[in-house]
């Protein structure tokens, strides 16, 4: 399967909508995947635990994360970025990165409905994660496209005969 190349990649991670798969070690020893809003910006997804999340306890008690951004359409694009999400804010901080906040919002919510969202969640406090892509093990897939061997759908490692 094609790889996704770095332009296309920033891309991909700009649209809006893409919700971001996030994957954590369970504080009770089960493996935990949430779907969550972000943002990538400055070489790192971005992404708020409120206080109450049970993956935010997982994060505090380990830093790995497999983070997945993927859709089921079209291409099929998929980002998949292994490594250690990095505490930025914790809980109480909010103000300090709000606008960062307000553009993650923007991303999924209508612009007009933007500054409403936050007014009414803004008393629930949030922490401010981020996963530097450059310190990640970060793989790209997408189906082939026009010109390109339409039954190259597997990576090359899969096979058994060396393709």
């Amino acid at each position: 399967m094609p790889g996704l190349t770095t332009e296309q990649t920033e891309a991909f991670l700009a649209e809006r909508g893409h919700l971001m798969r996030l994957g954590t070690n369970g504080v009770d020893g089960i493996p935990r995947v949430v779907p969550i809003w972000f943002a990538c910006e400055g070489g790192a997804l971005w992404f708020t635990p409120r206080a109450k999340s049970a993956w935010l306890a997982d994060l505090r008690a380990d830093s790995a994360v497999c983070a997945t951004i993927d859709e089921s359409t079209g291409h099929m694009r998929k980002v998949v970025a292994r490594g250690r999400a990095e505490l930025v804010h914790d809980l109480g901080a909010d103000d300090v990165w709000r606008d960062l906040y307000r553009r993650i919002a923007g991303r999924y919510t209508p612009s007009e409905f933007v500054d409403a969202y936050i007014d009414d969640t803004i008393a629930e406090p949030r922490a401010l994660y981020r996963l530097p892509l450059a310190e990640s093990d970060v793989r790209t897939w997408r189906m082939p496209g026009r010109g390109e061997d339409p039954l190259a759908v597997w990576a090359r490692s899969y096979y058994h005969d060396g393709r």
